[in-house]
């Protein structure tokens, strides 16, 4: 899964890591037990940790994902 900065002005920074992820799926179970939409999806997710939010989504492209996350942080 492609991983990206929530924060773009964090990119430069050394002890900075990716926040987020972005994917595609057809077929991802919601915590209730029912299958969301498909589509490009992203959450909260630190590279190597378990996600930190539930999946928001579906969105038409990756690009829509993540500009809809990088909208949704007040920096």
């Amino acid at each position: 899964m492609p991983r990206f900065y929530s924060d773009t002005s964090r990119e430069d920074d050394k002890w900075s890591l990716p926040d987020c992820e972005v994917f595609w799926t057809d077929d991802l179970e919601s915590d209730c037990g029912e299958l969301l939409p498909p589509g490009w999806y992203y959450w909260w997710c630190l590279p190597g940790c378990m996600p930190d939010s539930d999946p928001f989504g579906p969105f038409g492209s990756e690009e829509d994902a993540i500009a809809d996350c990088r909208d949704s942080v007040d920096c």
